[in-house]
């Protein structure tokens, strides 16, 4: 066997375990995130006053962001990096939310970062999206 075969088997193993401990990597991931959804729909529903609030749903709706950018990422092998955009901004209406109070009446000035960093962030994934648009290939955008 010459050199070059010998590299080229060791290549064709080493992608092959790193395809593997991505695969297994996503899985794990994926199902973190189901568990950890599950384990809060059930906790939210158990709660006294029998139903959802706003901060709860706002909460579900991160996990699915999670969950569907976990799932982009292994169909494609592409981080989809508007759905952490997405997820950014998610929580920080959901800080907003639940903090709201004291930020109406002790901290105006964290309240103004909170809305500016959340415009920031819509200006980015909308630059994204053009971007996306412009310079990537059909078969390569995400739909």
């Amino acid at each position: 066997m010459s050199d070059s075969t010998i590299k080229n088997k060791i290549d064709q193993l080493g992608d092959l375990l790193i395809e593997t401990f991505h695969v297994v990597g996503l899985f794990v991931i994926g199902g973190t995130i189901v568990w950890s959804a599950i384990a809060e729909y059930l906790i939210i529903m158990q709660q006294e006053s029998g139903f959802a609030s706003l901060k709860d749903i706002l909460l579900l709706f991160i996990y699915l962001e999670l969950g569907a950018m976990t799932g982009i990422y292994f169909k494609t092998h592409r981080l989809p990096v508007i759905f952490l955009i997405f997820i950014a901004v998610t929580a920080i209406t959901r800080f907003m939310v639940i903090d709201m109070k004291s930020l109406m009446t002790n901290d105006k000035l964290n309240l103004l970062i909170m809305v500016i960093s959340i415009l920031i962030l819509v200006i980015s994934a909308g630059v994204l999206r053009y971007t996306e648009k412009k310079y990537v290939t059909d078969s390569e955008c995400f739909k």
